[in-house]
């Protein structure tokens, strides 16, 4: 057939805008769940914190059936729009404003699902991105985009090679991830060693006793505040805190005047940075070319550094019995966090600076090791996914 428009062999339909008073985070008798954008990863569907709003507000036309493609039309990142997952079955489920449903008519479900995961695709839709925070895509910029469409049989061929070759990797890929969170388990028995002998020796205080100040990140409406890369100041969030390190990415930006208005959440080098909800108690220290940055929503602890060591706060932090104190703190029902008040009262066991030290030397020698296999594992995923897109590019090159 030669090349053709993706909007001639498909029907797209957006997603629908509910109110807030309408959804509801729980699965009952007459609700339906709402797929979101964050629903949409590693180009699956993600059935995790749904909402769900009445049955009968979602339309026929709204439900998602076998075959469907569901795709991302807007997102606080570029590299998030555009994202795509199939169904595999018909799903008791509909979909959000912040999506959009193909439904293929004239070409294989699972040949179109490829093409849209393929790197070409990915590039033309980032591409297009519109929006200063939040990029937005206009379906035209999908059902105008053309592809490839060989017969019904290539088609499914070619479908049933690359899903061949997947599979394959994705058993690759699943072996590296459970590497992975064997090294999470040790990290954490390293950890719990380190502060058993600390904690048989010396007496417990408070985090708030050893600390200059706690406070928390902007909470109320951040995104007043927000700006472009260009003119902006970037701030914190939990996505930019990982256990003892920062990601580096999907930074927002607050205006100067944002950022002189919450001077309080000013991030300064060696201060404790601590994740509030989502997976609360998660700590690193600031590296001084953070210095200056803003917070929104995460604890800010301000050491004593004569009295604790920022590194040696972060790894109690971080530690099973940080952890299990954490637990013990958290308040809210729907999405558990961690405010000022209970991090403040956590007990903490701090012995002399000298043997802060000491203990610091032996974690930072024990988990080297384990940061050099993680690099390893991280590189060999994404070499995993490298080979994904070099699948997709032969396939639709013919040479598979």
């Amino acid at each position: 057939m030669g090349q053709v428009k993706i909007g001639s062999v498909t029907q797209f339909y957006r997603g629908v805008t509910y109110k807030k008073d309408q959804a509801i985070k729980m699965d009952e008798d007459g609700y339906i769940a709402i797929l979101r954008a964050n629903n949409i990863s590693d180009y699956k569907i993600i059935f995790n914190d749904l909402v769900y709003v009445p049955t009968a507000l979602v339309q026929e036309t709204q439900y998602v059936n076998q075959g469907d493609i569901i795709i991302t039309m807007s997102s606080g990142s570029k590299t998030h729009v555009g994202k795509v997952a199939i169904a595999q079955k018909d799903l008791k489920c509909s979909f959000g404003a912040f999506c959009g449903k193909i439904v293929p008519f004239d070409v294989v479900p699972m040949y179109l699902y490829y093409v849209l995961c393929s790197n070409v695709f990915r590039t033309h839709i980032e591409r297009q991105c519109k929006g200063t925070n939040i990029n937005n895509i206009k379906q035209s910029y999908i059902l105008d985009f053309e592809i490839d469409l060989p017969s019904t049989s290539e088609q499914e061929r070619i479908a049933a090679r690359i899903e061949e070759l997947f599979s394959q990797l994705d058993a690759s890929v699943a072996e590296l991830k459970t590497a992975k969170e064997r090294l999470k388990v040790y990290r954490q028995a390293v950890l719990k060693e380190a502060f058993d002998g600390v904690r048989d020796v010396c007496e417990t205080t408070t985090i708030q006793s050893v600390c200059e100040d706690i406070k928390v990140g902007i909470v109320i409406k951040p995104a007043q505040y927000y700006t472009d890369l260009q003119s902006g100041i970037p701030a914190f969030r939990s996505a930019n805190i990982r256990e003892f390190h920062i990601q580096d990415r999907d930074w927002v930006y607050l205006t100067k005047a944002g950022h002189e208005a919450n001077n309080r959440s000013e991030v300064h080098t060696d201060d404790v940075l601590i994740v509030r909800s989502g997976y609360p108690g998660t700590a690193c220290v600031v590296p001084e070319r953070y210095n200056g940055y803003n917070a929104i929503d995460i604890l800010i602890a301000v050491p004593n550094t004569s009295v604790v060591l920022p590194e040696y706060l972060c790894a109690y932090t971080n530690s099973p019995y940080g952890k299990q104190l954490i637990r013990e703190k958290k308040r809210g029902v729907a999405q558990a966090h961690l405010n000022v008040g209970g991090y403040s009262k956590m007990a903490i066991p701090i012995p002399s600076i000298d043997a802060q030290r000491e203990v610091l030397l032996t974690l930072e020698s024990r988990l080297s090791v384990c940061d050099s296999i993680e690099k390893a594992v991280d590189t060999a995923l994404q070499q995993a996914a490298a080979l994904r897109q070099s699948i997709l590019k032969r396939a639709f090159e013919g040479e598979l």
